[in-house]
């Protein structure tokens, strides 16, 4: 990413001042880049652009076929960074200000059912416990044993997942704390399953690095591309220890290795990612009898607005409750 400097100050301040994360400050700096690339064919610049210029990249963004969330993120994204170099005194106005986005329309989150999940766990614990022709291999499915378990007992973001430290195995506790969006902590509560997913996995890596004779080896596996990431495992401060460059796996293989899962499990590939287990954590909670706000907390949102595209849920659950417990609902007494 190669921002000019008026959207390297902005970025700068988003990082010190907002905590953004490193995935977020890569989606800013994107779409600026982008947004400058554009203005560069105007013949102006972000200190020089007008409102007139902003509605033509608009414009042409929906003519590339983005979708009006999508649009709506980049004006959401220009308006902050316009309205940054007004307050820093780069410019005397703020050319964003006045515009509107395209009206969004927020669609309900895919979930799984129940059932769904249960299959896509049963599956993985029983691929985990095939014979199989290699340690690295057994790594695998154990980590993929690993990640199902997890993320549908945690409701983690896949960025949280693969960042989990090494030391989140030995827990003894009933939590682990997780660093989310802006550096923020919460804690996380676990359950056996996941914890004994974890230790398995665990073993099973520790056994790939040592290797068959049982003398451990160095620099073989890269779970980053697929493979057990086994010769990282015994340095690692990672639970998922990878050769990439940020020591740990990356979210692409997590959602690779789940699609991978959902194949064996007899499920579409497409109805199956990191963030689709997440909402299954949510609603399945929710669909239980879960406070909105508990789940907020347990998800790690800001804003109580993030957690309410789940309402549908609620909604539900109020239907049936009205149905089922009113005496004057279908099964209302005498």
């Amino acid at each position: 990413m190669n921002a000019p400097a008026p959207a390297r100050a902005f970025l700068d301040m988003m990082a010190a001042e907002r905590g953004a994360g490193v995935n977020t400050l890569s989606a800013y700096g994107r779409d600026l880049d982008d947004y400058e690339a554009f203005l560069v064919t105007q013949g102006v610049d972000p200190l020089t652009a007008q409102t007139a210029h902003i509605r033509a990249y608009l414009a042409e963004l929906t003519a590339r076929g983005l979708a009006g969330a999508s649009v709506a993120r980049r004006l959401s994204a220009l308006r902050q960074f316009h309205r940054f170099l007004y307050l820093e005194g780069l410019r005397g106005d703020d050319p964003a200000a006045v515009l509107e986005g395209p009206r969004r329309t927020r669609p309900l989150p895919k979930v799984l059912s129940l059932e769904d999940v249960t299959r896509l766990i049963d599956t993985a614990h029983a691929r985990a416990a095939e014979p199989v022709p290699s340690l690295g291999e057994a790594a695998r499915r154990a980590r993929v044993a690993c990640f199902i378990e997890l993320l549908y007992a945690t409701g983690l973001r896949v960025s949280e997942l693969a960042a989990l430290p090494a030391s989140a195995a030995g827990t003894r506790g009933e939590a682990i704390i997780v660093r989310g969006k802006g550096g923020k902590e919460r804690l996380v509560p676990l359950g056996e399953a996941a914890k004994a997913a974890m230790r398995a996995y665990r073993d099973a890596r520790d056994s790939a690095a040592r290797g068959p004779d049982g003398a451990a080896k160095a620099g073989s596996g890269k779970a980053g591309t697929g493979k057990s990431g086994a010769g990282e495992a015994g340095a690692s401060r990672w639970l998922f220890p990878s050769a990439a460059a940020s020591g740990h796996i990356t979210r692409q293989q997590v959602a690779l290795d789940l699609k991978d899962l959902a194949l064996a499990a007899g499920l579409d590939p497409a109805r199956l990612s990191p963030h689709v287990l997440r909402h299954a954590f949510a609603s399945h909670l929710l669909a239980h009898g879960a406070d909105l706000r508990i789940v907020q907390t347990l998800l790690g949102h800001s804003d109580i607005s993030t957690t309410q595209i789940y309402t549908h849920v609620l909604d539900e659950r109020l239907k049936s409750l009205v149905r089922d417990l009113h005496p004057l609902g279908d099964s209302g007494g005498d």
